[in-house]
């Protein structure tokens, strides 16, 4: 498990495994978002198997599978609302972390200057640098 953080609330993450949910209890994140589609996933990844280790250990899971046509506004906000109502810090993971560190920089366009979104990202290991003409 390699958990970047992006915020104080907001950290992403490569892949994690079933397994990882205690741990993941235990650092104090409330809910865990999948943003990867079950499509790239083995069955014992996929969402459904992912939501019952999660409930075991406590953890709320969310599922909103994103590739590069489903960076829409509406998935943004989407994601945001889960991070919202979570109640406490959020992981977000998919194959690598970087569609959880491209939905958490879109939603900060107008928000923080590009440049801080782009050091926030560079600081947990993601060169979104070619997201700056979408970033304002």
């Amino acid at each position: 498990m390699n958990i970047r953080p992006l915020t104080p609330t907001y950290a992403v993450s490569p892949q994690i495994e079933p397994g990882d949910f205690a741990a993941i209890a235990a650092a104090g994140f409330k809910t865990v978002i999948c943003n990867r589609p079950d499509s790239e996933n083995p069955p014992h990844l996929q969402a459904d198997a992912m939501a019952r280790a999660a409930k075991d250990a406590g953890v709320t899971f969310e599922v909103l599978p994103l590739t590069h046509q489903t960076m829409t506004p509406d998935n943004i906000a989407k994601q945001f609302e889960f991070v919202e109502q979570a109640g406490g810090p959020v992981l977000a993971y998919c194959a690598s972390g970087t569609r959880c560190s491209v939905i958490w920089a879109l939603s900060q366009a107008g928000k923080q200057s590009a440049d801080a979104i782009l050091e926030q990202t560079a600081k947990a290991g993601y060169d979104l640098s070619g997201l700056r003409p979408a970033l304002g």
